[in-house]
Order: structure tokens, then sequence, then C-alpha cells
């Protein structure tokens, strides 16, 4: 099972909050995310309060 980054494609990092304020995942989950144990990223997931997501199904193919 892979688990779906929480990356929702609005980083935006402010100087005064650790986290990207789209993803919410501080700079270090941010750059450690691909080599993180699937039980690490869903503790991450965990702690941002949310399940992981499904990918998006593909298109169907013409």
């Amino acid at each position: 099972m892979s688990v779906p980054s929480p990356c929702v494609g609005r980083c935006a990092q402010r100087p005064d909050r650790p986290e990207c304020s789209g993803c919410a995942r501080s700079l270090d989950e941010i750059s450690r995310w691909s080599r993180m144990s699937e039980a690490e990223q869903l503790a991450v997931w965990q702690r941002l309060g949310r399940e992981p997501e499904p990918p998006a199904p593909l298109p169907p193919a013409n």
C-alpha cells in the first residue's frame, strides 16, 4: 500500500508559522515524505486529523 501525500498543491510558508499553510505539514515532514515509512506517513496524517485520501481516478482512455 502506498500512502498518498497530504499535499494539496497550494504550498505557502508564512514567517509566523512553522508549517505549510496548504497541507499543514512541517518543512521536515515535507522534505522527508518520500523517505518515511508507511507508519511514519500515516502518523503525519493522524497528526493532521485527516484520513489519507485515495488517488484521483485516471480519466478513461479514448
